[in-house]
């Protein structure tokens, strides 16, 4: 009752800025955790059972070619919300502050929330947040979202059965849990689905923002019993006995697999709700992922499932298995049934998308491009260059440019040189053809340079 109570109460509050106005498209992001781009169904995954995701996929558009704009959870969210690749956006690495949360946003920093939020819409971030503790300059609240629930810090996010979660500057402790102990008795993920469903019940009639960032599938691997048992004797499997932080799991394959389609159960949910509130005709969904999948460490074992299909790396690396992710964009009526979209976008491009089609523009500089008539199958999108940068994993860099990619490693102890990669011909990024076109290396090269600007709290190591 008192969560439902806080919902109403903000849907209420908000419903007084909001002039009479025909009703425009709610927003629903699903942003996964750790999600790869071979890891549902619709993208060809065999072992891993995502219904509800391929079912959006059927009645709307899957994008081939799409990828994060960080490899990493922190930066990935930053330059989601701001629209700025890792050259701008203000965040650009993960970075800790005691005794919890990361490193925050600025003051005055434009955001995804806060243009739709000064364009009448409820907006609500229920999941992970990892962009600055309660309170900071980083603070959901401070950033365009009339809601927050869920993990303000990254780091707790570890867990599944935390010792608190947050709504807005309110900490909600979850006795019974206690990771010290293994002591686990209320599930994170059931408690943030419950607020998003609630909080899609309580719009009414006022258009709304849902950034469903969810933890799953990211490490620990904690699916519940109930999720565990839909993959009970699948695979073969050899028991994960822990270890460098992370738990034990005595079936880690089924595990993992259960935390993948315990997270097409909730986008399955969430929709119910927005049919259920007679919003269907007019929602759009998207789901995508923060970056690529895990390491196989914490007993994943992405290579059994394949989960970067052909891509090279993993998280944390700007090779393209560690930054290209699925997006499923749904909107009935709008989006053509089953459309296949190979054209190159990214994540940076979803602040400028969300906002033409609520009807508003970004507030401040972005780097990304409006995606809308694309899919609405209207048009194609234009060829340009995106960039890449990040002072994790030993120091990175990277632009694409259509077919070409350019990409250099270690920079934390050396000004490594350029490889080129012909994505067209080589996905799997294996044959480095750098000596060979030197014209494409020094073209890339020089927008890596115009597209980096020098960072106090983030210095790419020696570039800056």
């Amino acid at each position: 009752m008192y969560a439902e109570l806080l919902v109403l109460s903000t849907v209420t509050a908000v419903h007084a800025r909001i002039a009479p106005a025909m009703r425009r498209a709610n927003i629903v992001l699903v942003y996964a955790d750790d999600l790869g781009s071979g890891e549902l169904g619709c993208y060809g995954q065999t072992h891993i059972k995502t219904p509800h995701i391929d079912r959006l996929a059927a009645e709307g558009a899957r994008l081939t070619t799409f990828s994060s704009a960080a490899p990493v959870c922190a930066p990935a969210r930053s330059a989601l919300f701001t629209g700025q690749h890792l050259g701008r956006t203000p965040v650009r690495d993960n970075s800790e502050t005691k005794p919890e949360g990361q490193g925050p946003l600025p003051a005055g920093t434009s955001s995804l929330a806060n243009d739709l939020r000064e364009a009448g819409y409820l907006t609500a971030c229920i999941g992970k947040w990892g962009l600055g503790f309660v309170g900071t300059t980083g603070d959901p609240n401070s950033n365009g979202f009339d809601l927050f629930f869920g993990y303000n810090c990254q780091r707790q996010a570890h867990n599944f059965y935390p010792t608190h979660l947050w709504r807005n500057s309110t900490k909600i402790p979850l006795p019974g849990n206690n990771p010290a102990t293994r002591a686990e008795t209320i599930y994170a993920p059931d408690l943030m689905l419950a607020e998003a469903t609630r909080f899609i019940e309580c719009a009414g009639e006022s258009p709304f923002f849902l950034a469903y960032t969810s933890t799953l599938p990211h490490l620990a691997l904690q699916p519940t019993a109930f999720d565990l048992q839909r993959y009970a004797g699948q695979f073969d499997e050899s028991p994960y006995v822990g270890g460098k932080g992370y738990l034990p799991h005595p079936t880690p394959r089924a595990a993992y697999a259960a935390m993948i389609t315990r997270l097409d159960a909730e986008v399955g949910a969430l929709r119910d709700a927005i049919e259920r509130a007679g919003h269907a005709h007019n929602t759009i969904i998207v789901v995508t992922s923060d970056n690529g999948p895990t390491h196989d460490v914490g007993g994943v074992d992405t290579s059994f499932f394949v989960s970067t299909g052909e891509l090279r790396g993993r998280k944390g690396s700007l090779w393209e298995g560690g930054v290209r992710v699925p997006c499923v964009a749904w909107w009935p009526g709008r989006f053509p049934a089953g459309m296949v979209i190979n054209d190159v976008a990214w994540s940076a491009d979803l602040r400028v998308t969300f906002g033409a089609l609520a009807g508003t523009t970004p507030t401040g500089p972005t780097d990304g491009i409006d995606l809308s008539e694309c899919l609405a199958g209207l048009s194609t999108l234009p060829e340009r260059a995106l960039y890449w940068e990040t002072r994790g994993y030993g120091g990175q860099q990277s632009v694409r440019e259509g077919r070409w990619k350019i990409i250099r490693t270690g920079l934390q102890s050396d000004c490594a040189p350029w490889q080129l990669f012909d994505l067209a011909e080589d996905a799997s990024e294996t044959r480095n053809l750098a000596d060979a076109h030197p014209e494409i290396i020094a073209r890339l090269a020089t927008i890596a340079e115009v597209e980096h600007t020098p960072s106090l709290t983030f210095p790419l190591w020696t570039v800056d």
